[in-house]
């Protein structure tokens, strides 16, 4: 009776000890399925950096030749700097989000993969995206007059003082609007809705596909 009971015990921890590597493989194979899906849904956010990168480059490029030519003219100088500045920034922006999609380590635990999607989450919504609504409210302007000035027409030796004026106020308008807007948004209730547009699809895809995985783990 004894030994009956002995191999029913070591046939019962057998059982479990399979059930055990069975849940293990299947839970393995949800997380790497799931984690995939997530690199691959990082994709195009990376692909979207690269195109950014090399506009900035083209950016900086233009900026640089431009102040180089014209040197003698303040004003031309200080267009050439702007654009030179806004390509190196969009350079910086691109860098940054293709540093954090880079460093993302998909076989971490997936709280730490959390934790370093929300550092990419927290640097496109508190930075990246206030930053890009100030930048395309005032680019236009050096970007008009540079363009206008290759083309043999300088703004400056017409009536530079209501160019000015009309711009820069078009600038700080076009620039409130999207503040207000922002606002209007939040008071109606909409607060998450603008921070999924800020963040990309991509993003809050990934964190959705990471909570999925993390709540199969826990059941």
């Amino acid at each position: 009776m004894t030994m009956e009971l002995d191999d029913f015990k070591q046939a019962w921890q057998g059982l479990d000890r399979r059930l055990e590597r069975q849940e293990a493989l299947q839970l393995s194979m949800f997380r790497d399925g799931k984690l995939d899906k997530v690199r691959r849904g990082l994709r195009p956010l990376a692909w979207g950096q690269a195109i950014q990168l090399a506009l900035g480059v083209i950016f900086a490029a233009w900026g640089g030749a431009f102040l180089a030519d014209h040197r003698q003219a303040p004003h031309l100088l200080i267009c050439g700097l702007l654009v030179n500045a806004c390509g190196l920034l969009f350079i910086v922006s691109a860098a940054r989000n293709l540093y954090l999609i880079q460093r993302i380590d998909y076989a971490a635990p997936v709280v730490e993969i959390q934790h370093r999607l929300a550092d990419l989450h927290a640097w496109r919504l508190c930075v990246e995206a206030p930053a890009n609504a100030v930048v395309a409210c005032f680019i236009w302007i050096p970007v008009l007059w540079m363009s206008l000035a290759e083309h043999g027409f300088d703004l400056w030796t017409y009536d530079k003082a209501a160019f000015l004026l009309w711009s820069l106020s078009s600038s700080v308008i076009g620039l409130v609007m999207v503040v207000l807007a922002v606002r209007l948004m939040r008071r109606l209730g909409h607060a998450r809705a603008l921070e999924d547009s800020a963040v990309g699809r991509s993003v809050r895809n990934a964190e959705a596909v990471l909570r999925e995985i993390a709540r199969f783990e826990r059941d």
